[in-house]
């Protein structure tokens, strides 16, 4: 994508041809930790997170000198945020610890119209009382690492609030007319959907988000909207926007998508996309997550969602270190930040418990068989891998059983007809499939 791909009206805005790839450039050392005096443009580049910004030197004195506010959005398709959505929330803390002043923005009126960023297909579209469902879970999420009191203290706005009772020709007239379809198809985002199929109704959530920004300029005073990197082009038309329309000055800042080595999207699992609330994903598969990934990614993570200081991520993965320290830390703080240290003690205990034979099972995910249950499954190995949702079908189960990556306490089960004893559930049976996929099923009582 081109750097300045787009102006909103086809002309590159004041200054916006200062756009550029901030990737790498990091003015000063702040040992990557934020704090009051820092720079928080240089925390986060030393850190990793930046990408593309539409005036970076201007924008780096202004966070040197001034409290900007800046908002991030975050669109409510779900009740809960995912890992990584997690990036964006400690890229709210770093800039809150340095003193600027965060907005968190929900989309209940934008996620009604589905952004086609990364997408292949039109997003299913949710109902209003949906949307205003996943909004008040997703606030609970917020306040484990952002602060919502104090002098900086975080504000949650929701977009529904000026978008779903909008005026379509007032919107048109006062907002439209300033943006260029030509070079709206510039954009990446619309390229990848145009050759398949892009509905208008998608096509204008490029203008919704930058009416956003507007909106937030003349209410809150902000001045930064910063997001993930496959948001550039949203973003910088918010930014052009303003100054066109406000003459104000206006700033587009992007960050990098929690991604793996070789550039695959992060946060996924055989069983789906890695949560932060633990209804959706256990605590303990949440700390697993973390404490197997690749070698390559650990000091990445380290730096995107942890906020230990970047000298003590040097030592834990610099070369010839002992990189399952290094992981065990990983997980255990990525777990506590979103969970609490009591559930981050307990799946480390689990984990433990599996991999050493010390520790508490107790802690680990863990099934409760009704009588109903066990009468209905018969105990077969291959309906007990589906009630214990490890596997999602009994045509799955069978597969898994025949490829030999099915044991049963430390015992391999190659028989698809194979039958437990119920006696042994008073005790906990232990169902693994291949190294990382846990159960322990139990009695209920």
């Amino acid at each position: 994508m081109e750097n300045n791909e787009i102006a909103a009206n086809g002309t590159i805005s004041e200054n916006t041809e200062n756009t550029e790839n901030t990737e790498g450039k990091c003015a000063e050392k702040t040992n990557g930790v934020a704090g009051p005096g820092r720079n928080a443009y240089d925390v986060l580049n030393e850190r990793g997170f930046l990408k593309q910004c539409s005036h970076p030197e201007e924008l780096r004195e202004l966070l040197g000198k001034e409290k900007l506010t800046f908002y991030i959005g975050f669109d409510p398709t779900a009740e809960s945020l995912t890992v990584g959505h997690y990036v964006a929330m400690c890229v709210m803390a770093h800039m809150q610890k340095c003193g600027h002043h965060p907005i968190v923005l929900l989309g209940g009126g934008t996620a009604m119209i589905a952004d086609p960023s990364g997408k292949t297909e039109l997003r299913k579209l949710l109902s209003v009382e949906e949307l205003d469902n996943n909004v008040a879970g997703i606030k609970k999420q917020m306040e484990r690492l952002v602060r919502f009191d104090g002098e900086n203290g975080a504000v949650i706005v929701n977009n529904a609030d000026w978008l779903r009772n909008l005026n379509f020709m007032d919107f048109m007239r006062d907002i439209a007319v300033h943006f260029s379809v030509n070079e709206m198809l510039r954009a990446e985002c619309y390229k990848q959907r145009f050759e398949r199929g892009l509905t208008f109704f998608e096509f204008s959530y490029m203008l919704m988000q930058s009416y956003d920004f507007l909106c937030l300029n003349r209410k809150y005073g902000c001045e930064l909207e910063m997001g993930g990197d496959d948001q550039w082009s949203n973003i910088l038309g918010g930014a052009d926007l303003i100054r066109r329309k406000e003459r104000k000055r206006a700033y587009a800042l992007t960050t990098r998508l929690l991604t793996t080595a070789d550039g695959k999207k992060m946060g996924k699992t055989e069983k789906g996309a890695v949560w932060l609330s633990k209804e959706r994903t256990s605590v303990y598969d949440f700390y697993q997550y973390f404490r197997n990934v690749n070698d390559a990614d650990v000091k990445t993570c380290l730096s995107l969602l942890t906020f230990l200081p970047m000298d003590e991520i040097e030592v834990l993965c610099a070369e010839g270190a002992n990189i399952n320290e290094a992981k065990r830390v990983l997980a255990y703080t990525v777990t506590s930040q979103v969970h609490g240290e009591d559930e981050a003690k307990k799946a480390e205990e689990a984990a433990l418990a599996l991999f050493s034979g010390k520790g508490d099972l107790t802690h680990m995910p863990t099934v409760a068989l009704s009588d109903a249950d066990i009468e209905e499954s018969g105990m077969s190995i291959t309906r007990l891998l589906v009630l214990a949702g490890i596997e999602k079908s009994n045509s799955a189960a069978i597969r898994s059983v025949r490829e030999g990556g099915i044991s049963v306490n430390d015992r391999k089960v190659t028989d698809t007809k194979a039958v437990l004893d119920s006696a042994e559930l008073a005790d906990g049976i232990i169902l693994k499939k291949g190294k990382k996929t846990f159960v322990r099923l139990v009695h209920k009582d």
